[in-house]
């Protein structure tokens, strides 16, 4: 029942895993120098970190450099070398050269973004009394996941936004309206996967609130389909530029994002990882490009 997290750094995954023992996130240490490295052949990775460690003594303590297990693209977990927070700093420093200063600049800051830190707050809602009360698909459970998430951060997290937003010229629900949009959202049946989907992409498009809604309705879906039919999302099959294309094209035309999604399917429902894995794609997808 370890927590597992993905950090994306150019569309390259860093896995970690959090240990109990030392109260904190280790992060794959190959992982890290194929994102510096920007290198695609985990094998030239894993070559070029135990040269690595080779030269840099201080890299084979095993204070510093631990022994996890972390699941790999087979799906079946295997010893790792992890490094934590501090370390990474210090290996980017020891390559010290452009590509390795701009991913410490990134790794830095990504925990101090509101983005990072609403990241950690919705690994938390799995494990938090608020999950299991969280009123399925309706709008107060929407607002339910928006304020436990965004808490804290926004001063409007879980309330309906009063101002008309749009995005890539698209204008969503007008606020004179969607307060009965909203209405006519949550009473669309959820018997079929067809109907989960279509509700689903009506609330994208009522879009609720100012920020954050697409990772809030992500979960709001996910738990839509646990309820009726058993299932969640694997999001991880999901390709970012897939998904945000399909659901830009959802407005008039949902065939797409449906046979993605239902492609995706997985009756791993109670599964901690499998949750914690969809928050680690869901903050991807919305990731600017690099």
């Amino acid at each position: 029942m370890s927590k597992m997290s993905i950090r994306f750094y150019k569309d390259r995954e860093v896995r970690a895993v959090w240990d109990d023992e030392t109260n904190k996130w280790w992060f794959s240490a190959v992982d890290v120098v194929a994102a510096i490295n920007e290198e695609d052949d985990s094998n030239k990775s894993r070559r070029y970190w135990n040269t690595f460690k080779n030269r840099h003594e201080e890299f084979q303590s095993s204070t510093i450099c631990r022994q996890l297990k972390m699941t790999a693209i087979d799906g079946k977990r295997y010893l790792t070398d992890a490094v934590d927070q501090e370390t990474i700093s210090k290996i980017a420093r020891a390559i010290n050269n452009k590509k390795a200063n701009e991913f410490l600049e990134w790794f830095e800051y990504s925990d101090k973004t509101i983005d990072g830190r609403s990241q950690k707050k919705a690994y938390e809602l799995f494990d938090s009394p608020v999950y299991s009360q969280i009123e399925v698909g309706t709008t107060k459970g929407l607002q339910q996941i928006h304020a436990f998430i965004f808490g804290g951060l926004y001063d409007y997290a879980g309330k309906i936004r009063t101002k008309n937003i749009a995005k890539d010229n698209f204008q969503f629900a007008p606020v004179q309206f969607l307060d009965q949009t909203l209405k006519d959202v949550e009473a669309m049946p959820e018997n079929t996967f067809d109907e989960i989907i279509d509700k689903y992409v009506e609330m994208n498009i009522a879009h609720p609130f100012m920020e954050g809604n697409g990772r809030s309705t992500r979960i709001w879906l996910d738990l839509i389909l646990k309820k009726n039919l058993k299932k969640c999302v694997d999001w991880s099959q999901i390709e970012k530029q897939e998904y945000l294309d399909a659901m830009k094209h959802s407005t008039a035309d949902s065939s797409e994002i449906k046979r993605l999604i239902e492609a995706a399917l997985t009756d791993k429902i109670n599964d901690r990882e499998m949750f914690m894995k969809g928050i680690d794609y869901s903050y991807y997808y919305e990731q600017p490009e690099q």
